[in-house]
């Protein structure tokens, strides 16, 4: 984590341990623009808020669509510095986007879902009241997820960069087209590969693109990071576990007739040339994640993704 402005509080916001409820002086606030039930569980969220004395802000583009709402504003880069705690109104997409803004400060997001599968904005919204409420007082489980920090170099210069809470993925662009690329491990190389790209994720993003993909799931807790080709060439070529810890450098082919794409999280978009390096290792900061106390990560799998519940009654 980042050095914070308080060390005590982001030591005891580290732990699972519960926290007095005054390191939560100022909330902030981002909902997920464009859906009319995201703007109306942050408005009841707001009216919580305010009944408990806080201090609630806006993300500057969530405020937009609250005309007159009379709370304090800032840009998502902003949260960060500026709050105690962040809560995202949305999907994991809209977590996602607050995650990688606020993780350099330290600062937990508690996530309400308002978008589909939610593996990271867990509480319900008709449990805000009572969930919110239960954090506030102290009782919450927090966890840290880390983040992949993706570079790409061209004849040794850095020429762009991004974060990534779920997944850095190198592919074709909107063109499909195998491209090709050899893959080091902390200098050693690996293979050569020719594919439709390939997905380097956390395990966070483990139950995401790389999912669909065929990679396994990763427990948050593991310190891994996992490797997942698309559509490869060699029919040999599987998904590789890696320690955390590890540098990932790919090198574009010479060949590729395609130029090959480099997202973070489907957001940040950089286009290669043949020669480019790509660089993916851990970043220095960690993001901290706040759930209920009955969080449960096998719960929601069987939840989300359908799993068969006990057999026998």
């Amino acid at each position: 984590m980042s050095t914070s402005s308080d060390v005590s509080s982001k030591d005891s916001l580290s732990s699972s341990t519960p926290v007095s409820p005054a390191v939560f002086k100022k909330i902030g606030l981002v909902g997920r623009l464009g859906s009319d039930r995201a703007i109306y569980t942050i408005k009841r969220l707001m009216r919580f808020l305010d009944s408990c004395g806080l201090t609630v802000v806006l993300e500057a583009d969530t405020a937009s669509a609250l005309p007159g709402h009379e709370h304090g504003e800032f840009s998502a880069a902003e949260l960060g510095s500026k709050c105690d705690l962040v809560i995202v109104v949305g999907g994991d997409g809209s977590l996602l986007g607050a995650g990688r803004e606020v993780s350099n400060h330290g600062v937990p997001l508690l996530g309400v879902n308002r978008g589909r599968l939610g593996f990271l904005t867990d509480i319900a919204p008709d449990e805000i009241e009572q969930k919110v409420a239960d954090v506030l007082a102290g009782h919450y489980v927090s966890e840290e997820r880390f983040l992949l920090s993706m570079e790409v170099r061209r004849e040794g210069e850095a020429i762009a960069g991004g974060d990534a809470l779920n997944d850095v993925v190198v592919h074709p662009g909107k063109f499909i087209r195998m491209i090709e690329f050899e893959l080091y491990i902390d200098d050693q190389f690996v293979y050569g590969q020719r594919s439709d790209g390939i997905i380097i994720s956390t395990p966070t993003g483990s139950t995401a693109y790389a999912l669909s993909a065929g990679g396994p799931i990763m427990h948050p807790k593991l310190d891994a990071i996992e490797l997942v080709p698309l559509n490869p060439h060699t029919l040999s070529s599987r998904p590789i576990l890696l320690n955390g810890n590890v540098e990932i450098r790919l090198v574009v082919g010479s060949h590729n007739t395609a130029y090959p794409h480099v997202t973070c999280d489907g957001q940040t978009h950089v286009v290669t040339q043949p020669g480019d390096e790509v660089f993916i290792k851990k970043k220095s900061t960690a993001m901290t994640l706040i759930h209920p106390t009955d969080h449960n990560f096998y719960e929601t799998c069987r939840r989300k993704l359908g799993w068969a519940s006990h057999l026998v009654e």
